[in-house]
């Protein structure tokens, strides 16, 4: 097997050989670190450009919000000294300020919720006393006297819960009743 004798260096695109390698290392040293790092620099932004962003950016186009901020982050890539403060704030108010879901609520959004949540009660309010009073029929049957003393016994016979409820010995509870006696018909 034969090895290739071109050499690759990273992050850049440019081929050396093994004897160009050779002779270089034996007339100048190279550095590979400097091949390596990519220097960027973007141009300053335009003072007019950030003015008022903070009242402009809602009404920006969404393009026009992505190319600035596009511009800001290329910035915000080199020495941060070397950023304006005017970008340095534009760029602090895009990423933390209150707009699009940090957005405050608009000024009587409390008040209309408290309204809205007032209506929904008193309509829930308003269909169960309805349903009560015009669909319901009265009380159901197992809501008397006697129908709760019949289930008394009945548990009873069944010895339900005989340790401390209505089956145990010297049980001085009402057990199941809870409602006054049937109304003569």
């Amino acid at each position: 097997m034969m090895r290739s004798a071109v050499v690759r260096t990273t992050g850049s695109n440019s081929l050396l050989t093994q004897s160009t390698l050779r002779t270089s290392k034996a007339t100048t040293p190279i550095c590979l670190s400097a091949q390596r790092q990519q220097y960027r620099r973007a141009h300053a932004i335009s003072n007019p450009t950030l003015a008022n962003i903070e009242k402009r950016w809602e009404t920006m186009m969404p393009q026009e919000q992505a190319d600035l901020w596009m511009q800001l982050r290329d910035r915000m890539r080199t020495d941060w000294k070397e950023l304006t403060l005017q970008e340095k704030k534009a760029a602090y108010w895009i990423a933390f300020g209150p707009h699009g879901p940090r957005a405050g609520t608009p000024p009587g959004e409390n008040r209309k919720v408290f309204t809205y949540t007032l209506i929904g009660v008193g309509v829930a309010f308003l269909m169960a006393w309805g349903f009560r009073e015009f669909v319901a029929k009265g009380p159901p049957p197992t809501m008397n006297k006697e129908w709760q003393e019949k289930t008394n016994e009945y548990l009873k016979s069944l010895n339900v819960e005989p340790i401390s409820g209505i089956s145990s010995e010297g049980y001085k509870g009402k057990g199941q009743v809870q409602s006054r006696p049937k109304a003569k018909e």
